[in-house]
């Protein structure tokens, strides 16, 4: 995810760098012709309202495409709002509905659904950007669990089938009661509503034929464009042309952008710093000192994933 300060124009301008590069070759050839070498390429003229018509209605179809692809990662980011919030009650029921949270058997079954939990976030947040989150679940779940979830194609539903079996072994031994199972099983439930949206979101095609369709709407625009400035600005048309063509340009690209939050682009959802603060809160509220609380995210660039 972007943050607020200290984007640099490389990043900004490096989206687009070929197409300036193409559409400034492409107006000082038009404007070299038309002055230089007379030739009139602006003989079969094209009035400068056509290209004003053109572009207001490039701009309305521009526009409800960037709100379709921010509308995509504004539903990515509420869903993992969504697992911030579970997990935080997930751990808060975990430690306050077991019966005898003293007794040691106890404080390590609670430590056990706990760490898990925070697997089950880094797991899904690396599944979504199609890594193995393999390497990262060693320090939070136990050799036996690990070779378990190795078996699956899926580790985030391995961890929750994990889940679902130690709620059954708390409600035989008279940890939990029926009524306190069926709340805990429900918080797994969201758990596996969340990362089903996530997946449709990641899996879903954002329709290439629309994007490209505007793509190639967005070129014909600028095409065109210089037969109608040439007159009304002379030489600087071609600076004229390149300030309207990076406009339309970072708008079409910021909604390519938008449109995928889950493949590691410096506009994604923040997956692995929200894990992080989700991995905090809850080993905080282990109130265990043998248990290591990692310093919250700091991102390094102008972004954090």
């Amino acid at each position: 995810m972007l943050l607020k300060n200290n984007i640099p124009l490389s990043y900004i301008f490096g989206q687009i760098k070929y197409e300036l590069l193409l559409v400034m070759c492409y107006g000082l050839s038009i404007e070299l012709a038309y002055s230089y070498f007379n030739i009139h390429v602006t003989a079969v003229s094209i009035p400068i309202t056509v290209s004003s018509v053109f572009g207001t209605i490039l701009s309305l179809l521009l526009a409800f495409r960037s709100n379709q692809a921010y509308d995509r990662w504004w539903e990515a980011r509420m869903i993992w709002g969504a697992i911030v919030n579970d997990s935080r009650s997930w751990g808060r029921q975990v430690l306050t509905m077991m019966e005898n949270p003293e007794k040691e058997e106890i404080k390590a079954f609670q430590d056990r659904m706990i760490l898990r939990q925070i697997a089950w976030c880094y797991a899904l947040a690396k599944s979504l950007r199609g890594s193995d989150p393999m390497p990262f679940m060693r320090e939070f779940i136990s050799n036996k669990e690990y070779d378990y979830i190795k078996k699956f194609s899926n580790k985030p539903v391995a961890l929750l089938d994990l889940h679902g079996k130690d709620l059954q072994y708390a409600l035989r031994m008279g940890w939990i009661n029926t009524f306190q199972q069926v709340n805990l099983d429900s918080t797994l439930s969201k758990f596996s509503d969340s990362m089903g949206k996530a997946e449709r979101i990641k899996k879903t095609v954002f329709p290439t034929t629309y994007g490209l369709y505007i793509k190639s709407a967005v070129w014909v625009f600028i095409l065109l464009l210089p037969f109608g400035l040439v007159d009304l600005f002379g030489f600087l048309m071609v600076p004229v042309l390149m300030i309207v063509a990076t406009f339309f340009y970072l708008i079409e690209k910021t909604a390519v952008q938008l449109q995928d939050p889950f493949e590691n682009k410096a506009t994604d959802i923040p997956v692995w710093a929200i894990s992080r603060t989700i991995e905090i809160d809850l080993k905080e509220m282990m109130h265990s000192e043998d248990v290591l609380i990692p310093k919250p995210y700091v991102a390094k660039k102008f972004y954090q994933l």
